[in-house]
Formats: structure tokens, sequence, C-alpha cells
């Protein structure tokens, strides 16, 4: 069976802490989109791993992973993230594989995409890591795959400090090698987990362009990026936080206002641990999007929802949601494309009783006071998307099930 994990807003949803839970029942993990400028943090016995590239399966010792042919890969950052996990007990060779039809990011991509980003006149607020330009070199048909590097004409072409930069790495990336499509053929009748980077609203086609990354984040990159048909994908769930949150630039209709809710977002971004795995950078918070999230569900054809960070909002006595925009004063309750728009929406909120309660000591969904799962019920209905796990913190025995993700 074939289970997809993506994000269903602008990524940072929890997906590697969900990933990392599904993984325990699935024989392999395959990471189909991004780079390094993802960032997933999981937390296992009190313990806190931050994987950027390294899909969060590694984490159970027998499992084997893949970094798929949608992914770019940054040796440098690659080859520190595995030793890291070395280091902290984790022992990852001859369980990493690397699809020979993925992309290497290169140093002077990273330069690149900081110079890029500087010279726009609305810069879109990359991480500088050489993601965008990686993908546009793809796109370009000037870019460099792993298997390409025993290519001699092809890495003759290269600049030498490229060639420099790739040779201490070269050996080990090539003995990382697989051809996807055969394995994941190979493998079809197996428990096969696909792990998404950034989210839905970061999607370079149905995402909020031009501020998106240059990836596929939907869900039918799960197919494109790890070789396999669209048909042969069992079950989509989508990460969602109970809250929005964005980094970077680009439109967010149910930002906090600064000025009138500075307090409930320092509260929200505090409580949420809201700043960035890969950056730092504090999150931009807000509330939660239905109208976005009813569109992510709709284009992607999610299955079934993951809410996390529920438990964010165990002490407030009431919580709000966005369920339309007010646009030059007209209501509107489907997601728009022009960013004009969407940065003239005004949130239309709907109120929602708080709980009072600590959720993490409910033990199970069925345990949680009534008003969570009110607002849990009226998410399900709004969206026409049952959620099929809800996560109230970070550790794996803080998650409750509703629905067997296994299961067809």
């Amino acid at each position: 069976m074939n289970v997809v994990v993506m994000g269903a807003q602008w990524g940072d949803e929890g997906k590697g802490k969900i990933v990392d839970y599904l993984a325990e029942d699935a024989n392999y993990v395959v990471r189909y989109a991004g780079g390094a400028n993802a960032g997933h943090t999981i937390v296992v016995d009190g313990k806190k791993y931050a994987l950027h590239q390294v899909p969060s399966g590694i984490l159970y010792s027998g499992k084997t992973v893949f970094l798929g042919s949608g992914m770019v890969i940054d040796p440098e950052a690659l080859f520190k993230e595995l030793q890291m996990l070395k280091d902290n007990g984790i022992q990852w060779e001859g369980r990493v594989c690397i699809s020979d039809r993925a992309h290497i990011v290169l140093p002077c991509y990273r330069k690149m995409d900081k110079e890029r980003d500087a010279a726009r006149r609305r810069p879109i607020g990359t991480t500088g890591r050489g993601i965008g330009t990686t993908y546009s070199q793809k796109s370009e048909r000037d870019g460099i795959r792993l298997a390409d590097l025993t290519w001699k004409e092809k890495m003759d072409d290269l600049a030498k400090e490229d060639r420099d930069f790739l040779a201490p790495y070269m050996d080990r990336l090539l003995s990382m090698r697989i051809d996807m499509a055969a394995k994941m053929w190979e493998y079809r009748s197996e428990n096969i987990l696909f792990e998404g980077a950034q989210g839905a609203m970061l999607d370079i086609d149905s995402g909020t362009y031009p501020y998106v990354s240059s990836g596929a984040s939907c869900s039918a990159g799960a197919a494109t990026g790890a070789g396999i048909g669209p048909r042969a994908l069992d079950r989509i769930y989508g990460v969602f936080k109970a809250y929005e949150t964005r980094v970077g630039n680009g439109p967010m209709p149910t930002e906090f206002n600064n000025e009138s809710e500075g307090e409930l977002c320092n509260f929200v971004r505090n409580t949420g641990n809201e700043y960035g795995v890969t950056t730092g950078r504090p999150r931009r918070c807000g509330y939660l999007d239905l109208v976005a999230l009813r569109y992510a569900c709709h284009v992607n054809s999610i299955d079934s929802l993951v809410m996390t960070h529920l438990d964010v909002y165990d002490t407030m006595d009431e919580i709000e949601a966005c369920v339309a925009y007010e646009i030059d004063g007209k209501i509107v309750t489907d997601f728009p494309a022009g960013i004009e728009e969407l940065n003239a929406a005004k949130p239309v909120l709907e109120k929602f009783k708080g709980w009072k309660t600590p959720l993490r000591e409910c033990g199970s969904y069925g345990k949680m006071p009534v008003n969570a799962k009110k607002y849990i019920e009226y998410i399900e209905a709004f969206t026409e998307t049952p959620v099929g796990i809800v996560s109230v913190g970070a550790d794996r025995n803080m998650t409750y099930l509703r629905i067997k993700p296994w299961k067809k």
C-alpha cells in the first residue's frame, strides 16, 4: 500500500512527526521533493532530531529510506546530517538510498539563489540554499543528476570550483545510488510511505505563485518524484496545524495583525515554537484558514487530514477560524489565484468555545473534551474531509489515531 503524507498549508505543519509515526508500519519511506530547505523535527523519548534531506523514517532501525527523483541533493548538507544521526546512535549505513535521477545542488547555485532574490523587485524570501536555482537548471536542462557524476563529458563542463566541491563526495554518493523506478516496482506489494516537503500552498502550480517553492509539493509530486504512476497512490494524508503559519514573503489572508493581535501572535508563536528549523526565522502566524485548507483538499485529492498543534489552544477561552474572505466588499469562499486579491482579503472569522483542558493528558481522541471535538468536526464538515489523526504534542505517544492508515 502506498500512503502519501503532504503539507496542507504553507509548510511546517508537522509532517516529519507524522511520517515518523506512520513509518513504524511502513517497509520503506520515500522523500519525493524538496531539498535542504525543508526542516522536519522529530521528538523520540524526549530527544529532538532535526532532519532536512533524510526521510523521517530513518529513526526506525531496519527501515530503508529513499531520496527520490524529485529531490535536489546538497551533498555537503546531506553528509553533515548523516554524521549527526551517527553521532546520536542512528546507524544509517546501507539504509539510505538516492535516486540516480535526483539533481545535485552545487555551491554556485546557492550564490545565484541569493543574488536572484536580492535583485527581485518583490523578493520571495528564499532560504538561500540553492534549491530554486537547482530546479531552474533542471528545467533548463542544464542541471546535473546523480547519474551524471560518471558522465565524463558532463563533468568536464562543470567549473573547476564545482568539480572540486563534488570530489570528496563522489564515491559516497555513487555508493548510495539506485534506480528508483525499478525499486518502486520491486517493492510494489509492500507498505511504502511517501514524504512531501513544504506544503500545498507552496506548490509551484497550485500555490500562491510566485511566492512558492520550486518543487512539486503537491500530492501528485509523490508519483513523479518517486517513479510510480498516480494510480498507484492509495491514500493521501494532508497535515495541517490548528492555526496558520508561513515563512518568507507572500500573501497570508489570516495573518495576525501585529498592532491589534500582537499578543495573540506572540502567544501562538511561542507556545507552538514557531521558529524555522532550517533558518531559525520566526514564522508568521494567523488564524486557521479553512478556505485555503478546503482548496488544498480539493486540488490534492486528500483522503484524510492530520491535525497538529491543537494543544496550543488548551488555555484559551475562545478560538477563531477563517471561513471566508471579504475582498473589496464581496464575500469570497473559494481560494483566489490573484496575489492582489489575496493581499486585499480580510478574514471572515467563526468563533469556537475553548476547552480549557490539557489535551496531552487525555490519552485518546475519545477522551478529548467536547469543545475540542466540535472544533474538529466543524473543520471536517467545512472541508468535506475527515480528520484521521490528531497530534497534541511533539512526541510519538501524543498522537491520537481515528482512522487506520494502512488499511484500504
